[in-house]
């Protein structure tokens, strides 16, 4: 299984949402609160290559983008083959 990170606020639907569905999954992720810490948003900016909204969602090495990246890869079937690789 593929390690999954999540870089997210804890106000944030559509952080929500990402986390509903990686849960329907069965999927084990790491989550980084960066309204909690603040101080991993400069992190998350230089891994996303900076996207500085959130969620930011990566998938092993692989930059997945946002909730709605992650949603158009689970509609077009590709989204268990990242989380299985």
């Amino acid at each position: 299984m593929s390690q999954v990170v999540l870089y997210t606020k804890d106000y944030c639907p559509f952080c929500h949402r990402a986390k509903a569905l990686l849960d329907a999954k069965g999927v084990t992720y790491t989550e980084y609160d960066i309204g909690a810490k603040p101080e991993l948003r400069e992190e998350m900016i230089a891994k996303a290559n900076g996207g500085h909204t959130v969620p930011q969602i990566f998938i092993d090495d692989h930059h997945v983008g946002g909730c709605d990246d992650m949603m158009a890869l689970e509609a077009q079937g590709k989204l268990d083959q990242l989380l299985e690789a």
